[in-house]
């Protein structure tokens, strides 16, 4: 089992769509074992995209993740790195396939709904970053226990 983090960005918020991803995830068999809505400030998003700080579009980046609250999520399930990954559909929804949540919801490159960890090394820093350990809980699905 892998846990993750998953971002719900501000267009998703914005737009109304957060139930329709997180309801995707839950369909899929995944367990959210923690979430919370929260406003990014700038020393969040530096340490969270400071690998894109040199980029010319970074300040693009900045104003956008501040445009309005984001939900983080602990998501946890068999293989949930690249569960989620292929799920979220490509970078930019030009090329994510119909089906994927970036290509069924996703305007723009700029825009495109959501991140995802892309490794579990990844997943561990970021949900370090994002979440106290006493914000994820473990618990057993109602769907897996017998009764």
């Amino acid at each position: 089992m892998q846990t993750t983090l998953v971002l719900l960005k501000p267009d998703c918020v914005q737009r109304n769509l957060m139930g329709e991803v997180i309801g995707r995830f839950e369909r899929k068999g995944l367990t959210i074992l923690g979430m919370k809505m929260l406003q990014l400030d700038d020393a969040l998003i530096n340490e969270h995209y400071g690998f894109l700080s040199d980029k010319p579009f970074f300040p693009s980046i900045v104003k956008y993740m501040k445009s309005s609250p984001i939900v983080a999520m602990a998501v946890k399930g068999a293989n949930a790195v690249p569960t989620i990954r292929t799920m979220s559909g490509a970078t930019n929804p030009v090329d994510a396939l119909p089906g994927t949540i970036r290509g069924d919801f996703a305007l723009s490159i700029d825009g495109n709904i959501m991140h995802a960890s892309d490794s579990e090394e990844t997943a561990k820093e970021e949900l370090a970053r994002f979440f106290k350990t006493e914000e994820i809980f473990e618990y057993e699905r109602l769907d897996n226990v017998v009764l």
